[in-house]
């Protein structure tokens, strides 16, 4: 591993073109109908297109005020499957293709970019994006350790770019619903906030080396990027990273826990602060917030099969239950809200039941944010703090002690080994 290095981008500028003969203007152009003028409209590009990508894009590509120009990943395949889908929706080939981001980054007339690469990425591309002029859609977890959310947000602090974490359950009724409950007093003093996550795993063993292919097939220099150098396997890039300490965040704590964490996070009124306390166990890690409340992160054998007794499996996964004094609520993916008692399910509405994977609103927050330039419902800020937290939380797992962390400095008090876990060496991918 080398030393850390500050990233720097560069933008190009991009020619006006005049048209001097007469021309027909299309209703499409006018913005007739169900179209948008193009000086509405926001231009996209996205950084990376797996799975997770195209599920999100699919959804945006409905957007009418929202055009998808171009398209960058360091996998041939991917990038053709992308462009694909993008030119198929708008019955063109205009969709460009990038196999370095950086050369996307540098196009003028791209408003926004859409980051949805493997987690060792995110932190490092949301940062060149905003210093190339970008507003910032990006996948979570945000990033793979606390330092790189906390460099993150001063970016977008400092450029005035809106961020849009990907954490969209925030923008689902559901949970929306159940987060105003808890906060409204009906559940009484809160007591606590019970997130989910997957049993934590540490592994750094490498895969067996494979030839390299060439980079126009897969550049493996670039799918590293900022992580440690190991030998090339198909296997990694088809997405078995994920459960790697190099390329994954806080021993998989934050594949759920960036959702869970996050909500326990806002039904607390937490967003400018995090738990003070971490205590490890087995099952769990209960943190504790200055005001005596706690949050529980439940660790779930079977995330996407039963998951009783402790929690109802019909409500789908990543849910979270909120414990007050008069009663409890729990809700999860599958759009239901369950109370502890027959007079609380009462007071709740019928809103629409929406699954929680659904992508659709939150993307919308996030476009309707870079034209009002109001802060996004999870923006940079926001997720920081949750992240930092479900960081935290990861690293009292894995050094299996209690932690206890100043909310203010983001560091840990009286634990050396700890605060230097905050941060990893990066590699220099340029």
């Amino acid at each position: 591993m080398t030393h850390r290095r500050n990233f720097l981008s560069t933008t190009l500028a991009a020619g006006a073109a005049s048209l001097a003969a007469p021309y027909l203007i299309s209703s499409e152009a006018l913005g007739a109908g169900d179209s948008v003028a193009p000086s509405e409209r926001i231009t996209l590009g996205v950084i990376g297109i797996g799975p997770r990508c195209t599920y999100d894009l699919k959804a945006i590509l409905k957007l009418k005020d929202v055009r998808c120009v171009a398209i960058a990943d360091v996998q041939q395949s991917r990038r053709d499957a992308g462009k694909k889908l993008v030119d198929d929706h708008y019955g063109n080939q205009d969709c460009k293709l990038y196999q370095d981001f950086r050369e996307l980054l540098a196009r003028d007339d791209i408003d926004a970019v859409l980051i949805a690469t493997g987690d060792r990425w995110h932190a490092a591309a949301s940062i060149l994006a905003a210093e190339a002029g970008k507003d910032v859609y990006s996948e979570k977890p945000c990033g793979i350790t606390i330092r790189d959310c906390q460099l993150l947000d001063e970016t977008f602090q400092r450029t005035g770019r809106i961020f849009q974490a990907g954490t969209q359950r925030r923008s689902v009724p559901n949970f929306i619903q159940a987060v105003q409950v808890a906060q409204s007093g009906k559940l009484g003093q809160l007591k606590e906030l019970q997130a989910t996550a997957y049993l934590p795993t540490l592994d750094n063993t490498w895969l067996p080396a494979q030839p390299t292919p060439h980079e126009a097939v897969c550049d493996w220099n670039m799918w590293l990027g900022p992580a440690p150098w190991r030998p090339f396997n198909q296997k990694y890039v088809d997405g078995r990273w994920r459960g790697q300490y190099d390329f994954d965040s806080g021993a998989r704590l934050l594949d759920w826990g960036a959702h869970t964490l996050d909500l326990c996070q806002w039904a607390a009124s937490a967003d400018d602060t995090m738990p003070v306390k971490y205590e490890p166990s087995q099952t769990a890690i209960m943190c504790t917030y200055a005001n005596g409340i706690q949050l529980k992160v439940d660790f779930l054998e079977e995330p996407f099969g039963d998951r009783s007794p402790r929690w109802l499996t019909r409500l789908g996964t990543c849910p979270v239950r909120f414990i007050g004094e008069d009663g409890s609520i729990e809700t999860g993916d599958e759009g239901e809200i369950v109370a502890s008692s027959p007079a609380l399910q009462k007071e709740l509405s019928s809103a629409e039941r929406v699954r929680g994977l659904d992508v659709t609103a939150h993307a919308r927050n996030f476009f309707d944010c870079i034209k009002s330039r109001e802060q996004a419902t999870c923006n940079s800020t926001v997720m920081r703090r949750s992240h930092v937290a479900c960081h935290a939380a990861a690293l009292s797992w894995i050094l299996n002690r209690t932690l206890t962390i100043d909310p203010q400095t983001e560091t840990f008090v009286g634990d050396d080994e700890a605060n230097r876990l905050r941060s990893r060496a990066k590699r220099d991918w340029t």
